[in-house]
């Protein structure tokens, strides 16, 4: 016997009907290139984004088709979330950040027929654009004129403002079913090319109600939300779901991701929440610390990507800021898990709180997750026994676009953590970074963070050495705070009883800067590189 309920699709447009309909009055503000602030509603952007529609249709976009984007946070490029998903066509996030060559790869994998792209970011588009003739009709400049740009023959040039200008909305948006796809995000191919993970529209929605949850981001209609956290790496972690399924104001901060411009946004525009990587956090800090500037109206922050250092944490938290630690990837849409506490958190004190802050969190409903040993087999959770991180649920990937391989149960991640009895994962490394030395592991996340906790240190990143006799050792590069020179061997010494004498580096290196991925992770492999022989 079925129950006698309502079936409706779970599909992305409905998120924006309800925003539109229901919090109508709920503001998207977006930095454009020159500073300046524009301003819309829900009420607002929902006609546009089916006008846009209307576009797409007009440029021959049809259901299944893949629609591509090269563009930071803006109204615009939230419109083109819901119009290109909502008519049942496939959304391709690219990180402009690649390298090029991996740019005109995505293009070609993913068959993108459109390009829409911020003014910014043109020069890139020329560089390609004559390996993609065969594929590419039309690039859209997501602006109200069309700029300077050369471009071969066989790609039409539009301007997005002109092209809205003349359309009218679509009466409504198309029904379908929920398990289509919407959304195209590429890794960062940082171990070879980039892969495609392919999102349906149950798949989002249900990651945005899950996120929505009171300890996750529980994120309230009297919320003003900065998305830091770029809308080209893996949806902006849901955020232009989220935010609008609870109406509250989203802020987009464009290209301008400086401590300065972050700092003046968020106090202008009242933010009460903020997300993004640890990178962003750290910059801002080393900023108000430097500058005795203050976050006027910020309550909590949510950080993922890596992991964030405890002194961070803590020098956030002595502002009356919370550091909810989230953890994921592209494969995941992307959380997983999220710090939020539970009744044992609230008896914890000092240290033993704050290395429960530290943690990667526990599962949202909805996904589940395990720690085995390499023979598949569930190790404790004891919070000591590490063990490969793998996860399964209503958003994690069964296997890359494009390519016949599948997961059938347990998604591998490719990290490596401990689970406690509460559900709290915290995370060891990356399986690739971990070091081993002389049969036992070392962690190069637990390095760093004792690293960074140093107050003449403003970076650092821990990496395996060769070494005849213990097979690998570690080392560290650190980035000294401005106006500092730490001596090498005192950094050394700073590790004394804080970790084994065993787990120490062998040497300390300064250095000027550490390189950086294009989602702002800590590139290793070109440090390995880099300090080869050391």
């Amino acid at each position: 016997m079925q129950g006698l309920m309502q079936r409706h699709q779970l599909l992305i447009s409905s998120i924006l009907e309800h925003a539109a309909r229901h919090h109508g009055e709920g503001e998207v503000v977006s930095r454009r290139a020159d500073a300046s602030l524009s301003r819309t509603t829900y009420a607002a952007l929902a006609p546009r984004a089916r006008k846009l529609a209307d576009v797409l249709y007009g440029l021959g976009v049809k259901p299944g088709d893949r629609v591509g984007t090269i563009a930071m946070n803006s109204d615009r490029h939230l419109e083109l979330y819901y119009a290109v998903s909502g008519i049942g066509a496939v959304c391709n996030t690219i990180n402009p950040r690649l390298a090029p060559d991996d740019i005109a790869y995505i293009v070609e994998h993913a068959q993108d027929g459109l390009l829409f792209v911020d003014p910014a970011f043109l020069s890139i588009v020329q560089q390609v654009a004559p390996k993609l003739t065969g594929i590419l009709r039309a690039m859209i400049v997501l602006d109200d004129a069309i700029p300077d740009v050369t471009l071969p023959a066989t790609i039409a040039l539009h301007c997005y403002e002109t092209l809205l200008a003349d359309a009218h909305e679509i009466e409504s948006w198309p029904s379908f079913d929920e398990n289509t796809a919407c959304g195209l995000c590429y890794t960062s191919g940082t171990t070879g090319r980039p892969k495609g993970v392919l999102y349906s529209h149950r798949s989002n929605l249900l990651h945005a109600m899950a996120m929505n949850a009171a300890d996750a981001l529980g994120v309230r209609a009297t919320d003003r939300i900065l998305a830091v956290v770029p809308m080209f790496h893996v949806n902006a972690w849901g955020l232009p779901y989220i935010v609008p399924m609870a109406g509250a104001a989203l802020l987009m901060p464009g290209r301008q991701l400086d401590p300065v411009s972050l700092q003046d946004l968020m106090n202008a525009e009242r933010a009460t929440l903020a997300v993004g990587v640890p990178t962003v956090w750290l910059a801002l800090y080393n900023h108000l610390r430097d500058t005795g500037g203050k976050l006027e109206t910020l309550k909590r922050i949510m950080v993922g990507g890596s992991a964030m250092p405890r002194s961070l944490i803590q020098s956030y938290n002595e502002m009356g800021i919370a550091v909810a630690q989230g953890w994921g990837m592209t494969e995941s849409s992307p959380v997983v898990t999220l710090n939020a506490p539970t009744p044992s958190c609230l008896k914890l004190e000092g240290d033993a709180q704050l290395d429960r802050k530290a943690a990667q969190g526990r599962c949202l409903f909805g996904v589940d997750l395990s720690a085995q040993n390499d023979a598949g087999q569930e190790v404790p959770w004891d919070g000591a026994t590490q063990g490969n991180l793998v996860f399964r649920g209503h958003w994690i990937a069964s296997g890359y676009y494009g390519t016949p391989d599948s997961v059938e149960d347990w998604f591998p991640t490719g990290d490596v953590g401990v689970i406690d009895a509460q559900g709290f994962v915290t995370l060891t490394d990356r399986t690739k970074d971990l070091i081993k030395s002389g049969g036992e592991w070392i962690s190069s996340i637990a390095i760093e963070n004792i690293a960074m906790a140093h107050p003449e240190v403003l970076e650092a990143a821990a990496i395996a050495m060769p070494h005849p006799k213990w097979g690998e050792r570690p080392l560290l590069i650190v980035v000294p705070r401005p106006g500092t020179a730490p001596a090498p061997e005192v950094l050394r010494e700073f590790f004394r009883g804080k970790l084994p004498d065993w787990s120490i580096p062998d040497k300390v290196i300064l250095a000027e800067t550490i390189p950086h991925g294009a989602t702002g992770k800590v590139l290793k492999t070109e440090l390995r590189r880099q300090y080869a022989g050391s």
